[in-house]
């Protein structure tokens, strides 16, 4: 096995202060390694980088068609959004076309992460709801699985028929048998993998708009979801809305917790994924940026791409005093 490299390095003044290590591999369309840094057999929980590939059997099974799905919905069941009224508002109108509430999530409450939306919260006495959950429209997905099989109401259960539809989504798009699962942040089951086998149902993701099976159209139709509504998948000054914003709705990418990070480049049919090893989201920011400006696909010079490989360190007198930038590995 090999060990994770350096990816990304903090600098202060002359010195280099710190060093983000990683794991990073881009797949092609066939399953292939493409170029990896450290250790494509790496083996990683996914965390919320892998919300499309959970939104499949929603998809497949037929329950969007039946509830009516928009675009827009498929875009929140991929999302890790940042609770704004923009994202909890559009989750409560599908809970009521559901006909649920806020107490039918297995989510917990969660503080929004959008500053103007929490201070709101505060200033009118109210506490955080289920709804303002980063996954609640990943959990608005389940429950309309969930009614569609007429299955019962504790749906992140490991044995629940949404959750296995997940596991086996989750295997078949790796192409690899997880060996174990984790609860994630908001209670659902989250099946590990390497590096590679991330990567490579990200690639499976990219080249889906070349087939016409069942799962490959869902996986576009994902695809096509979260480029055209950046906005739903983060928000405002969130990573994966800016960068998805400067790439012109040509590359989906989703960040998960503890320095995950997955791309999906339809127009070279690659998929990306990789993992900071001590979980840290400045890192993760900084190297899928430099990796997407490596393919071609993002400029070095966009506003947001220069906030994540050139992210400035300042005091708190805001005096820049360093910079977080990415290795020569990656540039």
């Amino acid at each position: 096995m090999s060990a994770p490299v350096d990816l990304v390095e903090v600098w202060r003044g002359d010195m280099r202060e710190s060093i983000h290590q990683g794991h990073a591999v881009i797949c092609d369309a066939g399953g292939d390694i493409v170029q990896a840094w450290g250790d494509p057999a790496a083996m990683i929980y996914p965390r919320s980088s892998c919300k499309m590939i959970q939104a499949l059997p929603l998809i497949e099974s037929g329950a969007a068609a039946a509830f009516g799905l928009t675009p827009a919905q498929l875009a929140l069941a991929c999302a890790s959004h940042r609770g704004a009224v923009i994202h909890t508002a559009p989750v409560n109108a599908w809970l009521d076309d559901l006909g649920l509430n806020d107490d039918d999530f297995c989510c917990g409450p969660q503080e929004p992460r959008d500053v103007a939306d929490r201070n709101a919260l505060i200033r009118a006495g109210k506490a955080p709801c289920r709804v303002h959950n980063n996954c609640s429209g990943k959990h608005a997905g389940f429950l309309t699985l969930t009614k569609h099989l007429g299955a019962g109401p504790e749906y992140v259960d490991i044995a629940h028929p949404v959750q296995m539809a997940c596991k086996a989504a989750f295997e078949e798009t790796t192409q690899e048998d997880s060996p174990c699962y984790g609860i994630d942040g908001c209670s659902a089951p989250n099946h590990a993998s390497t590096v590679h086998g991330l990567a490579r149902a990200m690639a499976f993701f990219a080249a889906a708009g070349g087939r016409s099976d069942v799962r490959s159209k869902a996986a576009a139709s994902l695809v096509q979801a979260m480029v055209t509504f950046p906005e739903l998948i983060a928000g405002e000054t969130g990573a994966c809305t800016e960068l998805m914003r400067a790439m012109g709705g040509k590359v989906a990418i989703k960040t998960g917790a503890e320095g995950v990070f997955v791309a999906i480049i339809p127009e070279k049919k690659l998929g990306i994924a990789l993992k900071i090893a001590d979980g840290a989201t400045r890192a993760s920011e900084c190297a899928i940026a430099a990796i997407l400006v490596k393919l071609g696909v993002l400029d070095v010079n966009h506003p947001a791409a220069k906030a994540r490989m050139l992210a400035p360190v300042a005091n708190w007198d805001g005096l820049v005093t360093g910079r977080i930038r990415p290795t020569a590995a990656l540039t």
